[in-house]
C-alpha cells in the first residue's frame, strides 16, 4: 500500500503497487521495489517557478546500476498518454535526463558521469540530494547542491505533476520530498 494521497504508475502500466513495498519511515518513505515506476500526488501539480527536491539514500547496492530520482511536468500519469520529464542518478556516479511521452522515451542528456553523484558500493551507502529548479527561462538540475545540467524550460515538460521515479530492484529511503 501507499501512504495517503500517493499514487503509483509502474512501467507495466499498472496503478497498483504490486511487487513494491512502500512504508512511511522516520518522516520519509522507504521503497523496496520489484518493478520500476513513478510515485506522485495530485497535490504536487505546479507551473511557473518552483523547486522539487528530495534526498535519496540507497541502502544497498543493486546487482546492476539502477536509477532513482525526480519527475516534473507530469500529465495523464495513469493513462496511455502519460508524459513527464525525469532526472535520475544511479550507483555508478552517473545522471541522466529524459522525457517520456506515452511509451516513447526521448533522452535529453544521456547517462553522464559527474563527481557530484555519490556512488553506492558495499562500503558506501549512496546519499544523493536531488533538486529540479524550474524558472521561466531555464530548468536547473542539481545533485548534492551542484548544478549538473540546465535546459531551456521550453525543451522539457515543466508544468504538471512532480514526483519521484524509482527503478526496479532497489532498496531506497527518501527524505524531505517537497515541492515549493
Amino acid at each position: 500500500s501507499l501512504p495517503a494521497g500517493w499514487n503509483v504508475r509502474l512501467d507495466s502500466g499498472s496503478t497498483k503497487p504490486e511487487g513494491v513495498s512502500v512504508m512511511p519511515m522516520g518522516g520519509g518513505m522507504h521503497f523496496k521495489t520489484g518493478p520500476a515506476g513513478i510515485y506522485y500526488r495530485a497535490a504536487d501539480t505546479k507551473s511557473g517557478a518552483y523547486t522539487v527536491s528530495a534526498t535519496f539514500h540507497q541502502v544497498e547496492p543493486s546487482a546492476h546500476p539502477e536509477a532513482y530520482g525526480l519527475i516534473i511536468g507530469g500529465a495523464d500519469l495513469a493513462g496511455a498518454g502519460q508524459k513527464y520529464t525525469y532526472f535520475l542518478v544511479r550507483q555508478d556516479g552517473k545522471f541522466m535526463i529524459s522525457r517520456r511521452n506515452g511509451a516513447k522515451v526521448d533522452p535529453v542528456v544521456p547517462w553522464t558521469d559527474n563527481a557530484a553523484v555519490k556512488k553506492t558500493d558495499a562500503s558506501n551507502k549512496g546519499v544523493n540530494a536531488l533538486s529540479i529548479v524550474v524558472a521561466a527561462d531555464k530548468v536547473r538540475f542539481l545533485v548534492n547542491g551542484t548544478e549538473v545540467n540546465s535546459q531551456p524550460t521550453a525543451s522539457v515538460d515543466a508544468a504538471g505533476v512532480a514526483g519521484m521515479r524509482i527503478n526496479h530492484n532497489l532498496n531506497v529511503h527518501v527524505d524531505g520530498f517537497g515541492v515549493k
